[in-house]
């Protein structure tokens, strides 16, 4: 094919002599020719170019997926009885565990709060996990619910009245009194 367009081209040199304006038709004329030749896309083809390309990468991607689900059960079938009771033996050892240390934490605070003599509706106040937090805060707790913590009031804390002088009277009335 090339040699054609050499051939044609050496033709076309033979003849350039007056054809000056020719060659330019000529250029024109391959220049369309070419334009034809050349496959232009409109914007739906191009879509369905885009859509059908999409659709083949998802159905793959869909067998991947059951080939890796099918892996997995193979995978899972390979395991022998003995494997599968470790693995279950281990879970449950660890959960043991963890009950353990949960029944060990709860019977630490009860033994501290009874020792301390904290009231049996406090005993979830204690948060400590070992003896010696338990007591820490055993100790706070007593402080608190200890009688006497509380101020004293002269009065008692009755409300006096005054006649009948509003709480502003009696206010500038006491005032007065303890200045």
């Amino acid at each position: 094919m090339s040699e054609t367009v050499n051939q044609e081209a050496t033709n076309n040199q033979d003849q350039v002599g007056d054809q000056t304006g020719t060659n330019e038709q000529t250029g024109t004329a391959e220049q369309a020719q070419e334009q034809k030749n050349e496959k232009l896309f409109t914007q739906e083809e191009v879509n369905g170019f885009i859509n059908k390309r999409f659709g083949e990468l998802m159905s793959q991607l869909n067998e991947f997926k059951e080939k890796a689900a099918k892996f997995d059960e193979l995978e899972e079938a390979k395991k022998t009885e003995l494997q599968r009771a470790t693995e279950k033996a281990e879970k449950l050892q660890k959960e043991l565990n963890s009950l353990k240390k949960a029944e060990e934490v709860r019977a630490i605070r009860e033994k501290v709060a009874k020792e301390a003599g904290i009231p049996t509706a406090s005993y979830s106040l204690l948060t400590g996990e070992t003896e010696e937090a338990c007591k820490e805060q055993a100790q706070t707790i007593l402080s608190m619910l200890a009688p006497g913590t509380y101020p004293t009031l002269p009065d008692g804390g009755e409300a006096r009245k005054v006649g009948n002088a509003s709480a502003k009277d009696q206010f500038a009335l006491w005032a007065q009194q303890t200045m």
